[in-house]
């Protein structure tokens, strides 16, 4: 089992500090991911090689949208150099202003780019499976591996038993089960409403409601012989990485 946790790059002092406080905490983290947000200047790629400054692996993720197919990859020299190994491909969200040139790329597109061009990085992809069907979303997913995607990052699960019927649809694939917790009624809300999650009937925006989930989850993730992507949105990181490895 490998765990993983997302850490936003919000300047590099505060990835700095956040970095360090998983070192000085002694958490089981073996890879740290980085997402790529436009609201922030640090890219991915920079923020992941602060992350290998402190000692651990990291993943930069790279936004399909942001790459021109006709150009070669923008980030190349800069993982090369800094010998970051793996990445994860998505789509991206389109930005609030249009002052930042997106192009009508996918994430298989970028996929494929890095497996012609980078051969010898390990590209990841991501699982949303709340887009659309699981029939939907397995196509989405047998896409990707043809394209050259090596293992999948999942969106967030708040139900286990979803998660049985995914890892049953999956068995065999190298899957980084994901989970955050949501603590206020506005983030159930944001939840629902945008990304589609049904929330089970015993769910409690509770920071103690989701360390205990978060324990369950590290469970099946052992079962089933598989990895763990935390993501730790709007919730102090030692206390909740704390509760989930006490």
């Amino acid at each position: 089992m490998a765990i993983s946790v997302e850490l936003i790059p919000r300047d590099k002092e505060i990835l700095a500090n956040e970095l360090q406080q998983i070192k000085d905490n002694t958490f089981p983290i073996d890879l740290i991911n980085i997402p790529e947000l436009l609201r922030f200047e640090t890219h991915s790629w920079e923020g992941a090689k602060l992350a290998q400054e402190h000692g651990f692996k990291a993943m930069p993720h790279i936004r399909a949208l942001d790459i021109n197919l006709n150009d070669k990859l923008p980030m190349q020299e800069y993982l090369h150099s800094h010998k970051i190994n793996d990445v994860l491909v998505i789509t991206g969200d389109p930005p609030q202003s249009m002052a930042h040139k997106v192009y009508p790329t996918i994430s298989t597109d970028i996929i494929r780019k890095f497996h012609d061009e980078m051969p010898e990085i390990n590209v990841y992809a991501g699982i949303d499976q709340y887009r659309s069907s699981m029939r939907q979303e397995l196509y989405h997913i047998r896409r990707k591996i043809q394209a050259g995607a090596c293992g999948f990052f999942t969106q967030p699960f708040f139900d286990l038993r979803y998660m049985e019927m995914y890892a049953e649809m999956l068995e065999g694939s190298n899957i980084y089960w994901g989970i955050s917790p949501v603590l206020s009624e506005r983030s159930v809300s944001y939840w629902e409403t945008k990304n589609n999650v049904v929330f089970p009937k015993d769910f409690e925006p509770t920071l103690e409601w989701n360390i205990e989930f978060a324990r369950k989850v590290r469970d099946f993730v052992t079962k089933h012989n598989s990895n763990m992507y935390i993501m730790p949105i709007r919730a102090d990181l030692v206390e909740y990485m704390q509760g989930i490895f006490a």
